[in-house]
């Protein structure tokens, strides 16, 4: 058994339940949305956004009604982001098939985004959950500009820890802490749980996409969906190459700042990826993400031993240990 089945195990019942109730929000009388929408829900993932929202709500009270409108939310937001982010991105592929913009195009694209984001709002509203939207909204928000600065970034090649940290927050942690946050929120009263597994979301969203970096130095594009060093091409500073650049000797780290700023060639990005390597930036990288999912651990030990707690631990430990 997969370890991610592992961790599912607590509430297996529960995201099957959630795989119904999910498309069931997707309804409509409408042929070409009808036809999009089931190519779109033929490409689940892991489902590790409602997975949180539900083993946090698991960790401190019983899965209700409150906890599937909370997950679907998210999930209809969050597939809006993704379709919009391939529109910019310009992605011909989504989890091993054609994008959506790739098989139709950029217009349908960015309308269906609009129209997921519309159908997240709709539920939110009818079951009058505005404290989840309130939550959802800020972290859409932080999501757009966190993409916004990156994109800043990658035009002034500022090389700076904190600007990264602040880069991944906003566009990956706020996220995952929204949905612990969420989770909690449909299950229990307790501001003081709520606020320690929104905590806990952050702590884990950043290791997750601190260990996202780490793929574009390491593996190879049939493992992790994207070419090795498409992050060199787009000229992102990430946590690995600032670690390398702050151990390499001054001359050295300069030559191959310079090599980042320019269009990188094939045979520069071999070289940039060896030389991240060499001065320690994966390994450095791996280490500040396993002190963050170790922060995160010791949050999830303030809480009562059970199923969920247990699920969550391991979670912990895959978004570090995980090949893609």
């Amino acid at each position: 058994m997969k370890v991610i089945d592992i961790i599912k195990q607590p509430v297996a019942k529960e995201l099957d339940e959630f795989e119904k109730y999910f498309r069931n929000s997707l309804r409509t009388s409408h042929s070409l949305l009808t036809t999009i929408i089931q190519y779109l829900v033929s490409r689940k993932g892991k489902r590790i956004r409602p997975l949180l929202i539900f083993l946090s709500a698991g960790l401190v009270g019983e899965i209700n009604q409150r906890t599937f409108i909370g997950a679907t939310m998210v999930e209809l937001l969050h597939t809006a982001t993704l379709i919009h982010d391939d529109v910019v991105d310009e992605a011909k592929e989504r989890r091993g098939i054609l994008s959506i913009n790739a098989k139709w195009n950029n217009k349908i694209a960015v309308l269906l985004g609009d129209y997921l984001l519309a159908k997240g709002l709709l539920v939110s509203v009818e079951n009058n959950e505005f404290e989840f939207l309130k939550i959802l909204t800020n972290a859409v928000k932080l999501m757009s500009e966190g993409e916004l600065l990156q994109i800043q970034t990658a035009k002034s090649l500022e090389i700076s820890e904190e600007r990264y940290f602040e880069i991944i927050y906003s566009k990956t942690a706020s996220l995952i802490s929204a949905c612990c946050e969420i989770g909690c929120l449909s299950a229990s009263d307790s501001s003081e749980d709520r606020a320690k597994l929104k905590e806990f979301g952050r702590l884990i969203g950043l290791a997750f996409q601190i260990r996202d970096d780490i793929f574009d130095y390491e593996g190879s594009s049939g493992i992790i969906g994207k070419p090795v060093g498409n992050d060199i091409r787009e000229r992102k500073v990430t946590l690995p190459l600032i670690y390398a650049l702050n151990s390499a000797p001054e001359n050295l780290a300069q030559n191959v700042f310079d090599k980042v700023k320019s269009k990188s060639k094939r045979k520069d990005i071999r070289e940039i990826i060896q030389f991240v390597i060499e001065y320690d930036g994966i390994t450095k990288s791996r280490n500040r993400a396993q002190a963050l999912v170790d922060k995160a651990k010791e949050i999830l030990m303030e809480f009562p031993d059970n199923p969920a707690r247990q699920s969550l631990l391991l979670l912990s430990d895959y978004i570090i240990e995980r090949e893609k």
